[in-house]
């Protein structure tokens, strides 16, 4: 009795193993026109500085994020690793085939050497979440 309840288990668990196909693509390798399409495009993830004085003040960048979804696209957030850099982002919904913008500003006085920062962008869309780089080298 234990053999039966056992392997009756086993092919539930396999069964379900089995049903977990990927979503995101048909079985010939193309794009399943039923999965979630990405809505919120972004022109580029990563922005260099190059070298920048210490001194010279703050250096500012903008990533422009396309709204290619059937419905407003909002961004809920753009969170900084550190204080050292500033994101301001377009607080209006973006209209369907519009953009919006991040800008982000880096203040490079009392860092050393190369930097990395990121920029994580909330959104209501797909993908939810993005992550934005900066980086540099600072001149002394």
């Amino acid at each position: 009795m234990k053999k039966i309840i056992f392997l009756a288990v086993m092919c539930v668990v396999c069964g379900l193993g089995y049903a977990q196909e990927n979503k995101t693509s048909a079985p010939d390798g193309k794009a399943n026109p039923g999965a979630p399409k990405e809505t919120a495009v972004f022109d580029k993830t990563e922005h260099d500085f190059g070298a920048i004085p210490e001194n010279g003040g703050n250096v500012e960048c903008e990533f422009t994020v396309k709204n290619n979804g059937d419905t407003p696209l909002t961004i809920l957030q753009a969170k900084p690793s550190c204080g050292c850099t500033v994101a301001d982002f377009t607080q209006e919904p973006i209209a369907p085939g519009k953009s919006g913008s991040i800008k982000a500003s880096f203040n490079p006085k009392g860092n050393k050497n190369e930097f990395g920062k990121q920029i994580t962008v909330f959104t209501d869309g797909n993908p939810a979440r993005t992550v934005l780089t900066i980086k540099g080298k600072i001149k002394q």
